[in-house]
């Protein structure tokens, strides 16, 4: 039996997902639901998926799937038959190169600099500390800035994925202890546990953000947040 609020937001996901082809983001779901935080909107999306009506896809932006809808929401199902469904029309997209965008940089040649790896970063719930070298890493020369010390970090959790920083992929960054707002940053939090987030200042409070509606930005004060560098590149392998 689903609640009046389990129901809402059950119908508002399908008639989003059915119309954009995509779910909508928690803060889509809060503004619709009326709520005033996010948090009831986990807390919604749980009981859900619990109940086997939704699914949560791993390591993916607004990674929602309706499973099953409950009778009182049978009305949204799709039962056109077939043939009157609209046939499909196949897009065609031109084999031609896009510009170039703005401010993109000339690839050229430039030596490898071996980097050491200094273990995994959380982007998602904070782990423990980085604190020794696991190997060392291969970048290229033109990433890194001056004469300034850097270090790579294996990337684990999905808390930046809308910030094209996926689990498993080595980040750059430069070692500093400052940053400005809305840098990407690598934070050592109570001395314990270190994370990589966006970076952004609230008074005397520092705000650690996520890139992913499914996490809560964290909101600290300054002296229990360390920042140990800023993220300057970012390695994938396929």
């Amino acid at each position: 039996m689903l609640t009046k609020k389990q129901i809402q937001l059950l119908e508002f996901i399908q008639r989003r997902m059915a119309r954009d082809g995509v779910p909508p983001s928690f803060d889509e779901m809060k503004d619709a639901l009326d709520l005033r935080s996010k948090s009831g909107i986990h807390r919604l999306v749980t009981a859900l998926e619990e109940r086997g009506f939704i699914r949560r896809l791993p390591h993916r932006a607004r990674a929602l799937e309706v499973l099953r809808l409950p009778d009182a929401l049978s009305h949204l199902t799709d039962t056109a038959p077939e043939e009157t469904r609209p046939a499909f029309t196949p897009r065609v997209i031109s084999n031609t190169r896009p510009a170039r965008p703005r401010g993109a940089m000339t690839v050229v040649d430039s030596p490898a600099v071996q980097l050491p790896l200094m273990g995994r970063i959380a982007a998602g719930v904070p782990i423990e500390a980085i604190s020794e070298v696991s190997h060392h890493v291969a970048v290229p020369g033109t990433m890194l800035s001056g004469r300034e010390h850097h270090y790579a970090l294996e990337v684990t959790g999905d808390s930046m994925i809308e910030a094209g920083i996926n689990d498993g992929d080595v980040v750059v960054i430069r070692e500093q202890d400052t940053a400005e707002t809305g840098d990407i940053i690598v934070a050592l939090v109570d001395n314990q546990e270190a994370t990589l987030k966006r970076y952004r200042r609230k008074g005397s409070m520092i705000a650690l953000e996520a890139a992913n509606p499914a996490y809560e930005t964290r909101l600290l004060p300054e002296d229990r947040v360390r920042i140990q560098g800023r993220l300057v590149g970012l390695i994938r392998s396929y």
